[in-house]
């Protein structure tokens, strides 16, 4: 367990919409009216000094390997707000000029000419949430752009100048097709991201479409529009290197990557979540903070705690850690697992056998990675780490 060697992220969550879609479980709120950027600038950084006072030993002289504005709606936040907690940011903890830097945007809370003031501010990749570029889709999912506003909110950060971009499209929509599927992902490739998201639409606990669900397609249906999407994004340049994400040489999400090695971030704003390796202490621990933004910002204003931490326990590390690992198509070197939890292989080689012996895992004692049979059943794969499995 070596915490100076692991990269260290930073994920910052602005929870605010200007509405809540009907499929969407993250903590996200409708905004109702302005919103608190100054309070909640300055509750950010200082919910980061808490974070930085108490898990000191953790982080030492660790830079930021990236960042991630993720929301909610990021892009409700002018340049000028994401300026000032990037600067504070940097102010506090080492963040190279060259680290990544990723802005979710929704296309239709985009201003045309905005992109540049996202550049100068040290933003350098913008993740558009398109999901379709269908207007019936888009109607269904209850997104507030039309298909002609996502291409001319992408163009627009193109000639501004913003050379890595990544789109959010889902498939397996209400009443969609196999063609639909596939007309998404030529619209998605025509418009040369360096990066695309293509993820199921499932039906999430507590989502308006989970209480009054639409028609979707059924499994085998939606199994055949991820391997004609999958063929199509590989033809069209974009390789496959994890479950859902594909991108063109050398443009891999580097935030992401580092969830999925079990490297470490720390989280601020409401809601948000960290990962922190303290090698001294031998264990890992988990941070969690208040979700309601009107609850966040009170705590900011009354010195208090931001929310909560928890130790992640030698029994549940395992799964923890595939359930990252095992959504790369190539996986990770086996020697990983025990430099990132600080456990020996012994407490999971049961587990590995049995995955191998159902054809889940390749049989390859230095790697642990799926077969295209454990790709298909990953969520059983993963089980299999579970401490009650």
């Amino acid at each position: 367990m070596q915490s100076a060697s692991l990269p260290l992220s930073l994920y910052v969550h602005i929870p605010w919409c200007v509405k809540k879609c009907p499929y969407c479980d993250f903590n996200s709120h409708a905004q109702g009216g302005a919103l608190p950027v100054d309070d909640y600038v300055a509750a950010l950084l200082a919910d980061l000094d808490r974070d930085l006072a108490r898990f000191g030993d953790a982080i030492a002289a660790r830079p930021i390997h990236s960042v991630f504005f993720g929301g909610g709606t990021p892009s409700l936040f002018a340049p000028d707000a994401i300026a000032r907690i990037l600067d504070g940011v940097a102010a506090r903890i080492a963040l190279p000029r060259d680290a990544e830097v990723t802005l979710e945007t929704n296309p239709g809370t985009v201003e045309h000419g905005r992109f540049d003031g996202y550049l100068a501010a040290g933003v350098n990749r913008i993740s558009f949430g398109v999901q379709s570029f269908d207007d019936d889709k888009l109607r269904r999912l209850g997104r507030i752009h039309g298909a002609g506003e996502a291409e001319t909110a992408i163009r627009s950060a193109q000639d501004a100048g913003v050379d890595n971009i990544n789109l959010d499209l889902m498939y397996a929509l209400p009443e969609q097709t196999l063609d639909g599927a596939l007309a998404d992902v030529a619209r998605a490739v025509a418009l040369r991201p360096t990066h695309v998201s293509h993820y199921q639409l499932t039906l999430e606990p507590n989502t308006l479409f989970a209480a009054k669900p639409p028609r979707l397609p059924d499994d085998d249906s939606a199994w055949d529009m991820q391997e004609a999407c999958q063929a199509a994004l590989a033809e069209a340049g974009y390789a496959q290197y994890e479950v859902s994400a594909y991108a063109r040489d050398g443009r891999a999400c580097e935030h992401n990557l580092n969830y999925w090695r079990f490297g470490d971030y720390l989280g601020i704003g409401a809601g948000a979540h960290g990962k922190l390796t303290d090698a001294r202490a031998k264990h890992i621990v988990r941070t969690a903070k208040v979700k309601l933004p009107r609850s966040y910002l009170d705590r900011a204003a009354c010195d208090e705690a931001f929310g909560s931490i928890a130790d992640v326990t030698s029994t549940d590390l395992p799964f923890e850690f595939m359930m990252n690992a095992l959504r790369l198509v190539d996986g990770v070197d086996a020697s990983a697992f025990h430099a990132r939890t600080g456990l020996d292989d012994d407490a999971i080689a049961a587990r590995l056998r049995d995955a191998r012996t159902r054809g889940w895992l390749v049989d390859d004692p230095s790697r642990f990675k799926a077969t295209e049979l454990g790709q298909r059943w990953l969520n059983d794969v993963i089980e299999l780490f579970l401490p009650d499995a």
